[in-house]
């Protein structure tokens, strides 16, 4: 097949003006000018007008299980009266109810150009009753110990159980160790070892807000003491900040996906200083979860100077309330206004494709890529046509996910 569209933006190389891309089964086998790509013999070629032509989203960070829960909890006074809030909210929760706010989320990304998702499974049980999924997604298995009267190991086994249960073309598995505040140093490490030997990648929250810096620098505050009610061991507490607790144990280390790190800390930037560039993890912002908490400004600047790969996800519609993921950029350029839309586009498609060990494959247009497109409208100069996508508001008309076309009208 080949497309034909006003743009091609390669995202990887510079955009071309009246370009095409070809695609045979689900890669992309071929780009270039059309004057210079003309169709092979019996090729269907599909011409797409006004448009720009660009890979499709990859949200690095999401949670798909909590689609229905957009503006069911307002702002509230801190991080841990929202998680206590949510508990409850998931408590009356039934199957149905998350089966169906998952197939929600789905539309809902797919209706914004987002063809790749990283999605955490806090009901992982519920995965395997879900059809094919219709976007290329990656499970986190949520994995959580310190509430639980069983053992790291148990949890682990039963991860690795669920893996093998499930077998779809376009699902991918990775471990979710929750947080530092709900699994322990032992479940970090375990699943390192886990990960690594099956060869997934891995994703936490960590320092994520004020009171997880609270709880685990000073010993004390509300998520302390909510935690400390539930019979958490607190005797990790008051020794570091969050992420420094974790690093210096060796329960995280590089390629990991850290979503967050909203409250990083002197120490913590001198511990990173420390590393090279081979060492270092993802980073997993949220824009609309991280004003909805009301964070201070995230780091996003002091990060990329040290070189870090920083990606842009949604998180859930219990803190943001949409999985746009152009909506997402919008709000990070408001904080972010010396970014480029170029920059922008980078953190949505090569940055978490380099996160999910699959650069050259996902967030690219060229030859040997995983043929997931999207065509956002583009009528604009050339030079204009990344602008033109991060501004784009609406629905997105068109879209691929290996090989296999969808418009607005199917979805």
């Amino acid at each position: 097949m080949l497309l034909r569209a006003r743009v091609v933006l390669p995202i990887s190389a510079p955009p071309i003006f009246g370009g095409a891309v070809r695609v045979l089964g689900n890669r992309v086998t071929a780009l270039g000018r059309a004057a210079d790509l003309p169709a092979l013999p019996g090729e269907e070629v599909r011409e797409l007008g006004e448009v720009a032509l660009l890979p499709g989203l990859i949200n690095a960070h999401c949670h798909l299980d909590y689609s229905t829960l957009r503006n069911a909890i307002t702002a509230p006074a801190g991080f841990t009266e929202w998680v206590q809030r949510l508990n409850s909210i998931k408590r009356q929760l039934s199957n149905d109810d998350i089966l169906d706010a998952i197939q929600r989320g789905y539309t809902e990304a797919q209706r914004f150009g987002t063809t790749t998702i990283c999605s955490m499974a806090a009901f992982p049980d519920l995965v395997p009753q879900l059809p094919p999924a219709p976007l290329r997604t990656w499970w986190f298995y949520e994995m959580i110990d310190i509430r639980h009267r069983i053992t790291s190991e148990e949890v682990v086994t039963g991860a690795l159980s669920f893996f093998e249960t499930r077998k779809d073309g376009l699902t991918q598995f990775g471990l979710n160790p929750h947080a530092p505040y709900t699994a322990s140093l032992l479940l970090y490490r375990l699943a390192r070892v886990c990960a690594e030997q099956n060869g997934m990648p891995l994703t936490t929250h960590v320092s994520e807000s004020l009171e997880e810096s609270e709880m685990f620098e000073n010993g004390s505050g509300p998520l302390h003491q909510f935690l400390e009610g539930l019979q958490r061991p607190m005797h990790d507490c008051g020794h570091d900040t969050p992420f420094g607790w974790l690093w210096r144990n060796g329960a995280i280390g590089k390629d990991w996906l850290l979503a967050h790190l909203n409250d990083l800390k002197a120490s913590d930037f001198s511990l990173l200083e420390t590393l090279s560039p081979d060492q270092f993890p993802h980073v997993v912002h949220c824009p609309g979860s991280h004003a909805y908490f009301n964070h201070p400004p995230f780091p996003f600047t002091k990060l990329a100077g040290l070189g870090l790969n920083i990606c842009v996800g949604t998180d859930s519609l219990a803190s943001t309330d949409s999985l746009s993921l152009l909506g997402e950029l919008r709000k990070l350029q408001l904080r972010e206004p010396a970014l480029s839309a170029e920059d922008l586009l980078h953190t949505v498609t090569l940055a978490p494709a380099r996160a999910l060990g699959k650069a050259g494959e996902l967030g690219c247009l060229e030859p040997g890529a995983l043929a997931d497109l999207i065509a956002i409208p583009c009528v604009g100069p050339v030079e204009q046509a990344a602008a033109e996508c991060v501004a784009f508001t609406g629905f997105v008309p068109w879209m691929m996910v290996d090989g296999k076309i969808s418009t607005f009208e199917t979805l």
